[in-house]
């Protein structure tokens, strides 16, 4: 009798700035890996660059079985999964796809680590999210925005589009 190998997707923290050197070191294992990276301009006293930087600071998501759950930790600047309970907490694959699907499109996004308001949960209809769950908020300028939350670390996407894309979920 064959047993099926079950592969879940964590948060890993990571030491400070070491989060693309660590993508490389998984890679390099072939392990699945998912760094959100975004370009911005850096400047020097005598130069400017555009330079890739992480989203989501000391923090890559990693696809791993039981198998290789403690190899990731022995990879030169990752610290230690994301736990609740004193146990790694696995993320939905949905929230990984949102997030990827988020990050290679071209909607204007931003990732939080703020508290929202809890708020009327919805259905996006319409767009690269189309068919995925979140909720509504309102900012300080009283623009909707969609809200997908990663609970294990503390961090939530928040998408701006336009409310009419969006369906109220009956509970």
């Amino acid at each position: 009798m064959a047993f099926e190998t079950t592969y879940n997707w964590y948060a890993l923290y990571t030491k400070s700035r070491a989060e693309k050197a660590v993508f490389d070191r998984l890679q390099e294992q072939q392990i699945e890996t998912f760094l959100p990276l975004q370009k911005i301009l850096r400047r020097w006293s005598d130069r400017k660059k555009w330079v890739e930087v992480p989203y989501i600071n000391s923090y890559i998501f990693v696809k791993v079985s039981e198998k290789e759950y403690y190899n990731v930790l022995n990879i030169q600047g990752a610290v230690r999964y994301i736990t609740f309970e004193r146990k790694a907490a696995p993320i939905p694959e949905w929230q990984i796809e949102a997030m990827k699907k988020i990050v290679s499109s071209d909607q204007a996004f931003h990732f939080s680590n703020q508290h929202f308001k809890k708020g009327d949960q919805i259905k996006i209809q319409t767009g690269a999210l189309q068919g995925y769950e979140g909720e509504i908020v309102h900012d300080a300028e009283g623009k909707k925005k969609v809200l997908i939350r990663i609970d294990h670390i503390g961090y939530s996407v928040v998408v701006e589009m336009d409310v009419l894309d969006v369906k109220k979920n009956r509970l």
